[in-house]
């Protein structure tokens, strides 16, 4: 019988959607010798890594920790949690990930109300309150930085207009976490939802999560099951709380890798680390618009950590990231839904936003464009 060799990885420069590359010390934590998932040590280090996700997310919130699962466990882990049968939810939509909010939504067999915007453009307030005049919604949801058209909805007035309506308020920090101002507290934000694999710059495998105890109250109070029994805040709480109730055998080595990622965040310092993120996206920005290249997504409102790249018309977009891939080791993103074909989507995320590896990537799109 024939075996298979050792799988080794082609080394490449990932700058597409995520996930981004990893800080050597993350990997090497990966490698580190396995514990038990109730051992004590392994305890203590899931206190730190609640203690620390409660500080990158700027919030007191007690349940505050990582699901077991990736950013999309982390989105249904809150629709789940919060959502009953009949309850009405408004859901914003400027790309792929509002879409799938109010799938999920549907899912958890709420009545969805859709707040819509052109793809690459922002949820404006005013939308919001137009949608939710006269009506007493249990939820809001919002992408903060929609990852499929590299837009950056502000998030504080949305919120206090969920608020004023009685709502609670739901976002996904996904692409934003780590790479721009996240502050859940600061601006009244009752569930939250990321992952470990963009500006966190953690391999995927984690979905970080907070609820606020008016949430967490509403989660307790349910008139009906959770529908997922793997993702029940009810049951969780025991394991991740002081009681230490087996629920399920958490992913060992990514709980390293996120404490080691963690870590780095915070001996970094996110306002440093935001600055960062945002001088290596305006750094791209110049060097593409001398190759008469701009961002496709709403002016003032672009994402630092994830660029909607416009494509030249005549350029087979999709040759063009193949030669990237095969010749300069650079993984970039293509386009979704209404933007296929028309961008390439360049992560500058975490470990990836580098200097170097803006010039690296203007360099390779030099030479390719040329051709």
């Amino acid at each position: 019988m024939q075996t298979s060799q050792a799988f080794t990885p082609p080394n490449r420069l990932l700058l597409g959607p995520g996930p981004s590359d990893a800080a050597p010390s993350v990997l090497t934590a990966l490698s580190n010798p396995l514990l038990g998932h109730l051992d004590p040590a392994f305890i203590g280090m899931m206190e730190e890594i609640k203690s620390m996700l409660r500080q990158v997310f700027q919030t007191e919130n007690e349940m505050t920790f990582p699901v077991s699962g990736t950013g999309s466990a982390g989105m249904e882990f809150c629709f789940v949690n919060l959502i009953e049968p009949g309850d009405d939810v408004v859901v914003c939509i400027n790309g792929v990930f509002g879409m799938r909010m109010a799938d999920l939504a549907t899912r958890c067999g709420a009545n969805v109300i859709k707040v819509e915007a052109p793809w690459g453009e922002i949820i404006r307030p005013e939308q919001v309150k137009e949608a939710v005049a006269g009506k007493s919604p249990k939820l809001i949801a919002l992408v903060h930085a929609e990852t499929s058209t590299g837009a950056l909805t502000p998030a504080e007035e949305i919120s206090k207009i969920a608020h004023d309506a009685g709502a609670l308020m739901l976002l996904d920090t996904v692409t934003s976490l780590g790479g721009c101002e996240v502050d859940i507290d600061g601006w009244g934000i009752d569930a939250v939802y990321s992952g470990t694999q963009k500006c966190l710059s953690c391999p995927p495998g984690l979905a970080p999560v907070s609820l606020s105890p008016k949430a967490l109250k509403i989660a307790n109070n349910r008139e009906t099951k959770v529908q997922s029994w793997y993702l029940d805040v009810n049951l969780l709480s025991g394991y991740w709380g002081t009681e230490r109730v087996y629920h399920h055998t958490a992913p060992i080595s990514m709980n390293y890798a996120l404490h080691e990622s963690l870590r780095l965040v915070l001996e970094e310092g996110l306002q440093t680390r935001w600055a960062r993120h945002k001088a290596n996206h305006e750094k791209l920005v110049a060097g593409l618009k001398k190759l008469g290249l701009g961002i496709a997504s709403q002016e003032g409102h672009q994402l630092w950590q994830l660029n909607a790249v416009t494509v030249p018309e005549e350029t087979d977009e999709a040759q063009v990231r193949k030669r990237l891939l095969e010749e300069y080791q650079i993984e970039v993103g293509a386009g979704l839904g209404p933007m296929k074909g028309k961008i390439w989507r360049v992560g500058l995320m975490g470990e990836s936003s580098k200097t170097e590896n803006v010039d690296r990537y203007l360099d390779a799109m030099t030479q390719i464009l040329a051709h």
